[in-house]
């Protein structure tokens, strides 16, 4: 099943993208709960006129991204948490720590943008995440997990 995808929906794709998927997926929860509509050859037409007017809008919108996300390059992030003397965490270090993080630096974005590889992390160390500012701009951080002293 051929369908237009009205938000953004985790692992599938993003708004205006055309995706297919199995029958049942579209039928009893996509469309349903408005995260997508029938591609008919209409419809097609209509998103392809909305992607072209759109699109010198999205390069204003795309070069601000990228001038946010080069504020990453040569960054430092330190994390610090509460750790036993194997390094092992008495918790974990999520993406809503890292999104923290970045705020005190003056980089301001909401943890649902940022994966770190693997999920939460559990030991000190150097770890990557993976931070979206646009769905063409992604780029990786590189941050650090510290005991507390």
């Amino acid at each position: 099943m051929e369908l237009i995808l009205n938000k953004d929906v985790d692992n599938l794709g993003f708004t205006d993208d055309v995706v297919e998927v199995k029958n049942g997926y579209g039928r009893n929860y996509l469309i349903p709960h408005g995260y997508a509509s029938l591609a008919t050859p209409s419809a097609k037409k209509a998103l392809a006129e909305k992607l072209k007017q759109r699109a010198y809008k999205d390069k204003k919108i795309i070069d601000a991204a990228n001038k946010e996300a080069q504020r990453l390059n040569g960054l430092e992030i330190n994390i610090t948490a509460k750790a036993g003397n194997d390094g092992k965490l008495f918790g974990s270090v999520t993406n809503a720590d890292v999104s923290t993080a970045l705020e005190k630096e003056g980089i301001e974005i909401e943890k649902k943008f940022i994966s770190i590889a693997g999920g939460a992390v559990k030991r000190t160390g150097q770890y990557e995440a993976t931070i979206r500012f646009h769905r063409d701009v992604v780029e990786t951080l590189t941050f650090e997990v510290v005991s507390e002293s």
